[in-house]
């Protein structure tokens, strides 16, 4: 299939929350992700920053029906930034492939931070261990910055609208990797 795609690197990874076609897993070479903050949200979401230093892993799935339009609608806080030439995925034949990063006009101050929703990023690491495995995972956590916010543990009622239940080891091992960065806790 020829066309339009997408680069997901947070919650599409988990192919449970969507149903976009054709996604497969692919890798994004000089960006990193971050926890951006913004007066359009009262969490923290993640975004794609430039860092040439860093490559993160993702998926690449289909634009549907080429609509950019569309996309770009629901992913209103963010700017598509054309990325074929710097992302690696297995599809042979000739895509174009974009990013969406934030937009900057939308950042509020670096002292402004709003809390990471568990559930969200449950949602996340679950998607990055059935599609790479643990490694995977851990390299979620070291090619994300922003970790300094502050965890709103939701789990007993989650906010995030396409949050999934995880097993007793997803959740463990999200846990793990979140008291290895010493992540500091609100309710």
């Amino acid at each position: 299939m020829t066309g339009s795609y997408f680069f997901g690197y947070g919650s599409l990874v988990n192919h449970s929350t969507h149903s976009y076609e054709n996604a497969h897993p692919a890798r994004l070479h000089g960006w990193r992700r971050e926890w951006c903050h913004t007066d359009l949200r009262p969490i923290a979401f993640l975004v794609a920053v430039p860092d040439s230093s860093v490559n993160i892993d993702g998926i690449i799935a289909h634009v549907p029906g080429d609509d950019w339009d569309a996309l770009d609608a629901r992913e209103f806080a963010y700017t598509r930034v054309q990325s074929t030439e710097s992302i690696t995925h297995p599809i042979t034949d000739p895509i174009e492939i974009a990013v969406y990063k934030a937009r900057e006009d939308i950042r509020v101050a670096a002292d402004i931070r709003h809390p990471i929703l568990l559930s969200y990023l449950d949602v996340v690491v679950q998607g990055y261990l059935r599609e790479f495995g643990e490694q995977g995972v851990a390299d979620f956590f070291a090619t994300t910055t922003g970790w300094d916010a502050p965890i709103l543990n939701d789990r007993a009622d989650p906010q995030y609208p396409r949050h999934r239940p995880l097993t007793k080891a997803e959740t463990a091992l999200v846990d793990q990797h979140l008291a290895t960065l010493n992540a500091d806790f609100t309710s």
